[in-house]
């Protein structure tokens, strides 16, 4: 092979090169995507805290990864934190702790004891005097797949008292608080008993 032919043979292995190194990268970035996609609706998703119904165990502001798939293989336990969507406004989800579980009765006195099937229950959330505790005041029971929930901060949370949150269900529920990422001083996994 001579020079000339050489020559002509450097430019069509360089466009070939840059060919396949463009279809790798797009190769590469679909891929990322499709990852993301698969992350962000089966297995986490990002959320942020709005307001103070679950203080102090979580603030306003505090990032969080909800864990969306723990739930297919268990079921939802008592004292889980929950994010799941308010049914009234689009684009709005709650988060609060799992009190109540299918099949119980839950009752809340003056107090601020709770009751589950007749029972008090012990907890170490929530424990101050219940200003109004709303319609939980009477017996609710749960029927399946329905859940009662309260925000840690009783006196300023809108949950399962309310009419308009009520009882949840669990086809409804997102998935589970698992990690704090932001602010940077808090960060680390959600306890939830």
């Amino acid at each position: 092979m001579d020079n000339q032919q050489k020559e002509q043979a450097k430019p069509a292995e360089k466009e070939t090169s840059v060919v396949r190194e463009t279809i790798s990268f797009i190769i590469y970035i679909g891929i990322v995507f499709l990852l993301t996609y698969l992350v962000i609706h089966y297995v986490g998703q990002r959320t942020q805290v709005s307001g103070s119904s679950m203080e102090a165990t979580l603030s306003d502001g505090d990032n969080l990864i909800v864990d969306k798939i723990s739930y297919r293989f268990h079921e939802p336990e008592r004292f889980d934190i929950i994010v799941f969507p308010y049914k009234y406004e689009q684009n709005t989800f709650y988060i609060k702790r799992i009190i109540g579980l299918p099949g119980e009765t839950v009752q809340i006195d003056e107090a601020g004891n709770i009751y589950i099937d007749g029972e008090t229950l012990e907890e170490s959330y929530g424990r101050e005097v219940i200003q109004d505790p709303g319609e939980a005041e009477d017996l609710i029971t749960l029927e399946e797949d329905e859940y009662f929930v309260l925000g840690d901060n009783r006196n300023a949370s809108s949950d399962s008292r309310d009419p308009s949150v009520g009882k949840i269900l669990g086809k409804d529920i997102v998935g589970r608080a698992w990690l704090r990422i932001f602010p940077f001083n808090k960060v680390g996994f959600i306890k939830h008993k």
